[in-house]
């Protein structure tokens, strides 16, 4: 069956951002005396900061150390890296060309709301996408289902008829735990191992786009 919905994860799928969320991380947790590498947190990427900090850090989210480092984060990411960050190649593009073809699109992202504007409007999503879910409308971040599922609730659609695009392992365990399949793209750095659970794998955007009518959105392939 051809898929009629498509579910779009952002950081590291359409916005060349996880490095940049990585070290809005690391040197949010410095000021705060917490040492953590780049590379330590750059593989967490994609989860949520409610998991990601506590797995870093053994610091609760929730208390006022954890909700000081998550806010001084976002204003690192907003004001030192947001700025110089660029759309993936053929992000805009691929945006055009499902919208063409009629394919319902929501947005499920980790990120914050207050962040999600911007990151929609480097790619060229906001004047495309009907529906956007944050970490702000689910109780569960990824790699829980719950902001997919709210994707879903969105696109009014079946999970038959809809398909995912996400760049990490947790985008993969999210999208199969909501009954959603996902294609994969490189460009998020992860190896294809570790993008196993996907029903395919391209190399960014702009590869989808060049492959898009042997792809899974085209011919509902599995």
């Amino acid at each position: 069956m051809q898929p009629r919905g498509i579910i779009l994860d952002i950081d590291g799928t359409l916005v060349d951002s996880n490095d940049a969320h990585a070290r809005a991380w690391a040197e949010a947790l410095a000021e705060h005396h917490v040492n953590v590498s780049f590379d330590q947190i750059r593989w967490l990427i994609g989860m949520g900061g409610d998991k990601l900090l506590p797995k870093v850090s053994g610091i609760a989210p929730d208390s006022p150390k954890g909700q000081a480092i998550l806010q001084r984060r976002m204003q690192i990411f907003s004001t030192r890296y947001l700025p110089s960050l660029h759309a993936l190649p053929g992000a805009n593009e691929l945006l055009h060309h499902m919208h063409r073809m009629e394919l319902r699109m929501a947005v499920a992202s980790s990120a914050k709301r207050a962040e999600l504007d911007d990151l929609l409007k480097i790619c060229g999503a906001d004047d495309l996408i009907e529906h956007q879910t944050s970490s702000d409308d689910a109780d569960r971040s990824k790699p829980d289902p719950d902001i997919v599922q709210a994707a879903l609730q969105k696109l009014r659609l079946d999970h038959a008829v809809v398909v995912m695009l996400g760049d990490t392992p947790y985008d993969i365990e999210s999208a199969g735990r909501a009954g959603v399949p996902l294609i994969a793209l490189r460009c998020g750095g992860w190896k294809d191992a570790d993008l196993a659970g996907a029903i395919a794998i391209y190399n960014d955007p702009a590869d989808l786009l060049a492959h898009y009518d042997a792809s899974p959105l085209r011919r509902g392939k599995s």
